[in-house]
This record gives C-alpha cells, sequence and structure tokens, in this order.
C-alpha cells in the first residue's frame, strides 16, 4: 500500500489493558523460545521441539506461543506435558506491519496528525477510515478526504493493535489443566523452509594423484523465525512425504560408479545417517549458515577422460570427452565417510600455484566405500567420433553393425578415454573387436582406449544384435 509507506510516521496509542501476559512483546528483540531443538532434514522440512515452562490454572487455559515458525504445519503440533489436555489449538500467522494495521482499520476510527513544517505546531483530527484499496480514504466530520503523499509531515495514530494481528507468528492452545502452577511442556511440530545442503570443495593436485576435500553442511532459514541457541541434527536421506516414489527421471547425475559396501561409526536413524552439530547454534531467518563437517587431506583421485555412445549410431562431427575425476569414499585409500547428497566443485593450481576452478556436479546420498567418477567438465583436447561403417541384416530380426570410434588427444601427454556404448540389447553379441572390452551391464560395453601424446587412434567393433 504506497500510500501508507509514504507516511511521514505510524504510531500506536495502546490502553493499558490491551496487553496480556501472552501477548506482550518484548522489545529487546529476545525470543519466547525456550530449550529448541531442531531435527533438519534433505528436502527442506524440519523437526522442532521447543520445551517451555507454562503458568496455568486450574481448568481451561488459552496459552500463547509466540516465535513459532510462520510456515508451521499446524495439523503436526503435538504438545505434551503433564496434568493437562488439549481443547483447541488456532495458528495465527496474520503479522503486523504498516499496511496491515490500516488494512484492519477500515470502519474504525484513528487519530490524524499533521504537523505545521513552519511553526512546528500539531493538529489532530478524529477520522474514520472508509478504504484502505490502493489508498487511503477517511471521513473527518462531514468531509470525505484522501490520505496523500503530499510531501507535509502526517501521523496516523492508531488506539489499539486488532486481536488477530501478531507482532510475531503465534499459536495459540487451550488446554484443560488438573491444577494450576508452573509445568514444563514440549511443543513440538513439522515446518517446511528449514532445510540444508552439502557442499563440498576439492583441490585436486594430478601431479601426486591426491586431494583434499573439505565439507560444509548449509544451513537456510526462511521460515520467518528465528531459531535461537538450538540443539542442531542433520539427518541425511529422503523421508518420504507423502509424494510417493521418487521416479527414475529424478536421479542425480550418476558419480556412484560402485556403491560402497562398508559401515561406519556414524549414528543411524532407521535407514537415515544423522550428522548432529557439535555446538549448540542460532539458526537465524532469511539466513545460510555453514559448518564443517568432513575435512580429508591427501586422498588418492585421479583424472581421466570417459565417453558415452548412447546408442550405435554415428556423430556428424567429433564430440569433447568429459573430464571425470575418480576417487574413493572408503576407509582404506578414500575419503573413509559417507557422502551426504550435494555438490561438489573442484579446484586445481595453476602454473602459479592458485587454485582455480575447473568445475562441479552433484552426487546422491553415497555410501562409505563407493567408487565415483565425478563428471566435471567437457575436454578441450581429447575428442571422440564414432562412425557407423556398415550394417547388413543378417536374417530375421538380426543385424551386423560395425562400428568405428575415433579417439584424437592434442594434449603433450598420453591419455586414457573409458569409451561406453550403450543402448544394447540383453542379446547383443559382440562379434570382434580391436580392443578386448568388457560388458559391464545388459545394455552396456565399455573399453579402455590408451591414445598417445598428440596424436590418434581407431576402436573397431562389431555387434550382432536384433533391429
Amino acid at each position: 500500500m504506497t500510500t501508507v509507506r509514504l507516511l511521514i510516521g505510524l504510531a500506536l496509542m495502546l490502553p493499558a489493558a490491551a496487553f496480556s501476559q501472552t501477548a506482550s512483546v518484548d522489545p529487546t528483540g529476545a525470543t519466547a523460545q525456550g530449550d529448541v531443538a531442531v531435527t533438519i532434514y534433505n528436502g527442506g522440512q524440519s523437526l522442532v521441539q521447543d520445551d517451555r515452562q507454562l503458568s496455568v490454572n486450574a481448568g481451561r487455559n488459552r496459552i500463547e506461543f509466540p516465535d513459532v515458525s510462520a510456515r508451521i504445519r499446524p495439523e503436526t503440533v503435538n504438545l505434551s506435558g503433564p496434568g493437562f489436555s488439549i481443547v483447541e489449538q488456532n495458528f495465527d500467522f496474520d503479522l503486523l506491519s504498516p499496511d496491515k494495521l490500516m488494512d484492519k482499520a477500515v470502519g474504525q476510527e484513528v487519530t490524524l496528525v499533521r504537523t505545521n513544517p513552519a511553526t512546528g505546531a500539531e493538529t489532530r483530527e478524529r477520522a474514520k477510515i472508509l478504504a484502505a484499496n490502493g489508498g487511503i480514504v477517511m471521513q473527518i466530520g462531514s468531509r470525505i478526504e484522501v490520505l496523500r503523499d503530499d510531501g507535509l509531515p502526517v501521523r496516523v495514530i492508531f488506539d489499539r493493535v486488532p486481536p488477530n494481528l501478531r507482532a510475531r507468528p503465534t499459536l495459540s492452545v487451550t488446554i484443560e489443566a488438573a491444577r494450576g502452577g508452573t509445568v514444563p511442556a514440549r511443543l513440538s511440530y513439522l515446518t517446511p523452509n528449514l532445510g540444508w545442503t552439502a557442499d563440498y570443495v576439492a583441490l585436486f593436485d594430478a601431479a601426486k594423484g591426491a586431494m583434499d576435500m573439505q565439507g560444509w553442511v548449509t544451513l537456510t532459514n526462511n521460515t520467518g523465525t528465528s531459531f535461537t541457541n538450538a540443539k542442531t541434527i542433520l539427518v541425511a536421506g529422503n523421508p518420504a512425504n507423502g509424494g510417493g516414489r521418487r521416479n527414475w527421471w529424478q536421479s542425480s547425475s550418476g558419480a556412484i560408479d560402485q556403491a560402497g559396501t562398508e559401515s561406519g561409526p556414524r549414528e543411524r536413524l532407521g535407514d537415515y545417517y544423522l550428522y548432529p552439530l557439535a555446538d549448540r547454534t542460532t539458526i537465524a531467518n532469511a539466513q545460510q549458515k555453514q559448518v564443517s563437517f568432513l575435512d580429508v587431506k591427501g586422498a588418492p583421485a585421479r583424472a581421466t577422460y570417459e565417453y558415452l555412445n548412447s546408442w550405435m549410431g554415428s556423430s556428424t562431427e567429433p564430440m569433447s570427452a568429459s573430464s571425470v575425476l575418480k576417487f574413493s569414499t572408503s576407509k582404506q585409500g578414500g575419503l573413509g565417510d559417507q557422502l551426504p547428497a550435494g555438490t561438489i566443485r573442484v579446484y586445481m593450481r595453476d602454473a602459479r600455484g592458485d587454485p582455480q576452478f575447473i568445475g562441479e556436479n552433484s552426487i546422491d546420498h553415497t555410501p562409505m566405500g563407493s567408487s565415483m567418477a565425478l563428471r566435471t567438465g567437457e575436454a578441450f583436447d581429447v575428442k571422440v567420433r564414432p562412425t557407423v561403417e556398415q550394417r547388413t541384416k543378417k536374417g530375421g530380426q538380426r543385424w551386423e553393425t560395425r562400428m568405428r570410434y575415433t579417439l584424437t588427444n592434442a594434449r603433450p601427454e598420453a591419455v586414457t578415454v573409458d569409451l561406453a556404448q550403450q543402448g544394447l540389447w540383453g542379446d547383443t553379441r559382440v562379434t570382434a573387436q580391436s580392443l578386448e572390452g568388457k560388458r559391464v551391464s545388459a545394455d552396456r560395453m565399455e573399453w579402455s582406449v590408451p591414445v598417445p601424446a598428440n596424436g590418434s587412434v581407431d576402436l573397431s567393433v562389431t555387434f550382432d544384435s536384433r533391429y
């Protein structure tokens, strides 16, 4: 509401009776939360458990809980404690603001204060707000006036705060207490918009065949509420949220060459791994916070090249092979940990010794002991061109296809390209090949092809297949 934002001042004249103990707002900004524990899941959903001390009277009480998430899922709220039961609950998320005050004042009277800029004298008039749609229309006495931004100092004084406007998100719960006094209670609920991701920074040293890997937890809070001095546990995994199974097209980038089978000491919760933060932390609203959880030096790693031909067909021009960083998450000769899903960003030192970014890719949740092949980009100097040299029908539904893969290398050192032919039928046979390959799955063959420095090489393969 542009007109309201242009007002020079906006004030509240509130009688003392307008405030109750539960509705008061701490001017210091201190939180009304108690002892808070937050369990944060990868998908942006979190479990909040807030232990507070409640002062209750015997019988029915209306208890207000300020500083809950503005995105709280009210249907997940649970309040537990000795000697009381819940009658009903309400969540008030209509937050106090100048625009909302004016909206709620329609039909009510306010005090309009104008200041003479020459003399400083103030004049006050009672005005009834008639409309607040794109501008403020008021009735002052017998005249109708539109409140304008005319450069004169103007304030609007409201008599009270409307009962359904809150300075911060507030959950109100009506309980039936067996006796009066102070009782401990735990408020728990689920909220979206509080999540975490894992981010990794890898510094690769090609000469040493090693890399340093650092893992960071990135917490993001867009709930509208800060969680102060919270005990925080991160859960790595994909709990179901009513959406059913993940579809095949939602898979990750495929960085896991072979899934690991090793177990580690990290705490589990069912089929998920827990990453508790060592210290309590404040997760402020509209904030990203990063905490280190992995720091490994000198893990073995090597750079290689990969090329995938997705079907037995020709390419009109040479295609770049993928630059690939290979490493392990094993306890022996690897990173020695489970890796939560996230993004790995890879750096290498240039000739001046400065680390430079060379690429990034995402990984899925990765068990310990996995063999990893992280694709970081496309090679400038290493190319592959697949060509169908001949395709002959052998009778029935059988065909013979002779493929030639031409690999070129403009680098001053020899390289090895892991070339894969995918899209094979389960009964496809290789009847001839210039270099021995291996069948890694029903529809995929792989060859490790050495390519000399500043040279080229051809790989010839003959397939017997259906169609």
